[in-house]
């Protein structure tokens, strides 16, 4: 018997359409008809607008005028993180490895991606005695983590407010800060400081600090972190870890403001 029919075959021929659709959306510099669409791609217009119609849901295709469609602004959006990832993680990778060297400790490189970080690089040491929780790809709660903290203490008050309200501010450990007060104070404290904390509120037994890393807008696109056993966190090490994330932003061409040009 056929499998024409099998729920996954449909699904990779429905993303296959998807992806000639947008291929050919690609090749044109203005808004282009369901039928020429559907004549580049030899679908049926049916299909093709059907599939259209999802694409118009999710943001990756616009609809400038009935009947006429364009690539949406959501590739732009995802292509604009993809870039913002590879260059900051090649960028660093580097000096991650110097730091760890220079500390015996576990640094990471993390991003924002809507109410969690990403953890997108790491350098391990197995001097530092801790075993790796969470694996490069895993994900955790902002308020939860020391880079965490660096991309909401950036966020406006309405938009800090928005994500208590979504997130309930849920915590792993006792140690977590679940109300918002208190959360307002640690975000405070960021701001005045330049670099963040977690005080074993993702894992106990793990303590973290976490500093900055800027593009050349001077907009926060990554935080560099170091992670070591709660008992053995350094002072020392702050300032390390700051001088690093601050290397790795001028190469990618962030410039300090005058009023911090005293380094």
């Amino acid at each position: 018997m056929s499998d024409s029919s099998s729920p996954t075959k449909t699904s990779i021929q429905v993303i296959e359409r998807m992806t000639w659709l947008l291929d050919a959306l690609a090749t044109q510099t203005k808004a282009i008809s369901l039928k020429e669409l559907a004549q580049q791609t030899q679908l049926h217009p049916s299909t093709a607008h059907r599939i259209l119609n999802d694409l118009v849901t999710c943001r990756f295709v616009d609809r400038a005028e009935p009947g006429a469609y364009r690539l949406g602004m959501r590739l732009l959006e995802l292509g604009n993180v993809v870039k913002a990832r590879l260059s900051v993680r090649d960028t660093a990778l580097g000096p991650m490895h110097e730091l760890r060297q220079l500390t015996g400790q576990t640094i990471n490189l993390s991003v924002r991606q809507g109410d969690e970080i990403v953890y997108i690089e790491r350098a391990y040491s197995e001097r530092s005695g801790m075993q790796v929780v969470r694996a490069i790809g895993a994900r955790a709660p902002l308020h939860l983590t020391s880079v965490g903290k660096l991309f909401l203490a950036v966020d406006e008050t309405e938009s800090v407010q928005a994500y208590i309200a979504r997130t309930g501010l849920a915590g792993h450990t006792q140690n977590s800060i679940t109300h918002a007060a208190k959360l307002t104070r640690e975000l405070n404290h960021v701001r005045q400081h330049g670099y963040a904390r977690d005080n074993e509120e993702l894992e106990l037994g793990v303590r973290c600090i976490a500093a900055g890393i800027h593009d050349d807008t001077n907009t926060l696109v990554a935080g560099l972190s170091l992670s070591a056993p709660a008992d053995r966190m350094q002072n020392a090490w702050l300032a390390q870890l700051s001088e690093t994330a601050l290397r790795i932003s001028r190469i990618l061409g962030y410039r300090q403001k005058s009023a911090d040009h005293d380094q």
